[in-house]
């Protein structure tokens, strides 16, 4: 028994060391992977704090090496991982994809900054106006952008990104049933000869051709067509025989010219839309010159241009280049323009047609005369001065003496004026000089762009349901011109038409039947054969409220 519990206890004495030094093995190995643990979970919540805290960052830009974080999938157990100098190429782009949301620093920003113009560069127009949108002169900036686009789209088509040339506005605009319109900027040639043609040399263009009549009315018969081209290569198109650095407007003088009112609505105005932005730094080619014509407004043609006209028709061998070439012109209404409507390229109105006229031909009145403010010396008023046209073939006034009498009575200093005998010059002085124009529906009223802004515009409109055409003709446009606009409706008793037809017949019963019985019998009879004879004691309000608007 004693041998027994001797030998037990030396087996027991001879395994407690080895116990012991399992156990101080097994701690030290706990300890080291707790250190482990720690050192591992110390470096990973230092590089979270380095992309939160701006503290984290030293001035350099870069994050400290206590703060950095290893290349994923390689860990960090001491001191020892310092070859980590900078960040893996992979870390730097994901910080990059972050930069929206860290604070920048100069080294940052300027990164940044190269990352964005790089962007800039792949990214639409549209994308860049968006991210402007932030800074304070995004207003300025998008502006400007604003009118570089439209200006490339409105001359030639297109923007500077070959690919969006579908998008872009055609050369030629063809789509209005009154006139058509091409714009050509950059390379525009024109050749003249009969077969006249206007070509623009343009990698942005896709080859295309237009026959265009280069006049307000397309629809007449008669006009003459000048061919628009575009096209991609300078060889394709005529080379220069002359170089100009000013714009050109390719028009016609055909169609309705030589009657007084179509000289205004046809050509002068349309050329006004369509010439004024150029400030007279333009040249016409003329196409159907006529130089009498010409002549007759060559006071309008200087301001509108202050370069010879070219026959276009007969300029024969010459290759005339420019920056930029207008063919047609119009207006979109009658005898007016609409702003709305019309590009005139610096928002003109009818009002400044006028004072244009009046710079033309130096008239002195910009204003009528106001009653009641100048007296003479005597202390009498002096009266207005007022015109009335007298027409010699129809549409005559029959009682003219009797409406000159009523007139007077009502305190008007009257002049009747027929057909001008002075130069025009010197008629377009005199008609400045009236304060109201009195006239039957007619080409004469055309002379009221002459009158003095304020002044008043009496229109007599014969029977027949005329009214629209009258006021469509020079009723809209007077009020367009600052005029202060009075109509006066012919009777039935009134008209000559009366003692031809007499009160049954459909011409005086029915005015709207013999409108829907064609234009023909309106033209013949309504304004070709009508004379009229005014009721003055009917006809006495109008001139009274003709006075009215001059106080």
């Amino acid at each position: 028994m004693m041998r027994a519990e001797g030998k037990a206890t030396r087996s027991a004495n001879r395994s407690s060391p080895w116990k012991s030094s399992y156990v101080a093995y097994g701690l030290l190995l706990g300890s080291l992977l707790v250190l482990l643990y720690l050192m591992v979970s110390t470096q990973f919540s230092y590089s979270q704090k380095a992309l939160l805290d701006p503290a984290a960052i030293d001035s350099a830009g870069t994050i400290p090496a206590k703060h950095r974080r290893s290349h994923p999938g390689q860990a960090t157990v001491d001191d020892a991982s310092r070859g980590m100098e900078e960040f893996s190429r992979d870390e730097e782009e994901e910080e990059k994809a972050k930069a929206h949301t860290e604070p920048s620093t100069p080294r940052r920003q300027e990164k940044q900054d190269e990352s964005e113009q790089q962007w800039a560069g792949r990214n639409s127009i549209e994308e860049q106006l968006g991210n402007e949108m932030k800074s304070d002169n995004w207003e300025a900036k998008s502006q400007d952008k604003n009118e570089e686009a439209a200006e490339s789209k409105e001359f030639g088509g297109g923007t500077d990104d070959y690919n969006n040339v579908a998008n872009a506005k055609p050369i030629c605009d063809t789509s209005f049933g009154k006139y058509d319109i091409c714009e050509l900027a950059g390379d525009a040639r024109a050749q003249g000869g009969p077969g006249a043609t206007v070509t623009l040399v343009s990698p942005r263009a896709p080859p295309k051709e237009w026959q265009i009549k280069p006049y307000s009315r397309k629809y007449l018969d008669g006009l003459k067509a000048v061919t628009v081209r575009s096209v991609p290569n300078p060889g394709d198109a005529p080379q220069c025989t002359t170089q100009l650095n000013i714009p050109a407007m390719v028009i016609e003088l055909g169609g309705l010219t030589g009657n007084y009112w179509h000289d205004f609505t046809d050509v002068l105005v349309p050329l006004f839309i369509g010439a004024r932005r150029f400030n007279g730094e333009v040249q016409l080619l003329v196409v159907n010159l006529l130089p009498f014509w010409v002549d007759r407004y060559k006071r309008i043609f200087g301001q509108i241009s202050r370069h010879d006209i070219v026959d276009f028709e007969n300029d024969d061998g010459a290759v005339r280049c420019y920056p930029h070439v207008v063919v047609g012109y119009g207006s979109r209404k009658e005898f007016t323009i609409d702003p709305s409507l019309d590009e005139t390229g610096g928002d003109y109105t009818m009002l400044d047609f006028t004072r244009f006229l009046r710079h033309a031909y130096s008239l002195p009145r910009d204003r009528p005369i106001k009653l009641g403010d100048v007296r003479p010396p005597g202390g009498r008023r002096r009266r207005p001065r007022m015109i009335i046209l007298e027409r010699t073939n129809s549409r005559k006034i029959l009682n003219l003496p009797e409406v000159v009498a009523a007139a007077e009575a009502a305190g008007f200093k009257v002049t009747v004026a027929g057909r001008p005998k002075a130069s025009y010059d010197e008629f377009t002085r005199e008609m400045n000089s009236f304060d109201v124009m009195v006239g039957v529906h007619g080409a004469g009223l055309t002379n009221c762009v002459y009158l003095p802004t304020g002044a008043v515009f009496l229109q007599i409109v014969p029977y027949g349901r005329l009214e629209e055409i009258a006021r469509t003709d020079f009723g809209d446009p007077a009020r367009d011109m600052g005029l202060r606009y009075i109509e006066y409706s012919v009777a039935a008793e009134e008209s000559s038409l009366m003692g031809v037809f007499g009160k049954e017949h459909p011409m005086i019963k029915d005015p709207a039947a013999i409108h829907l019985s064609g234009w023909g019998n309106v033209a013949e009879w309504y304004l070709g054969k009508q004379d009229v004879r005014i009721n003055v004691e009917r006809f006495r309000p109008s001139l009274l409220r003709a006075l009215e608007h001059l106080q």
